[in-house]
């Protein structure tokens, strides 16, 4: 089993910066088995990804990210990471961090490529 816990959200002004954290559980907590990565989402809406990062430390980002936000991963800590700067109101989302076991193949930004998921913690992001 693996379980994945969220933290660092919060509240900032446009322009602010916020670092969110990913921290895992379980008896499979062992974060260099899987790829992982962090999406993002509205109430109502369906979830859009953010960032990936392979096990390879290949990186994959959303284009209404590039350039403001990083994923890390620490595998000896078992910590995934997302720097955010250069907030803007329309990054208000609940974030999520998600992991993917299925590593025999090269993971896409989508929701279904990923099969364990954390809680979520809040962002928001006021003008």
């Amino acid at each position: 089993q693996l379980y994945l816990v969220e933290s660092g959200g919060g509240s900032v002004q446009a322009g602010g910066s916020l670092r969110l954290s990913c921290a895992c559980t379980g008896s499979d907590c062992t974060y260099n088995h899987y790829n992982l990565g962090w999406f993002r989402q509205s109430p109502g809406k369906e979830r859009e990804g953010v960032a990936l990062i392979e096990r390879d430390g290949r990186t994959t980002y959303a284009n209404y990210v590039k350039g403001r936000f990083t994923i890390s991963r620490d595998n000896v800590k078992n910590g995934l990471y997302l720097e955010m700067h250069d907030l803007k109101p329309e990054d208000s989302f609940m974030y999520y961090c998600a992991a993917d076991d299925l590593i025999w193949r090269r993971p896409k930004l989508i929701e279904s490529d990923f099969n364990w998921w954390g809680q979520g913690t809040a962002v928001t992001v006021s003008s």
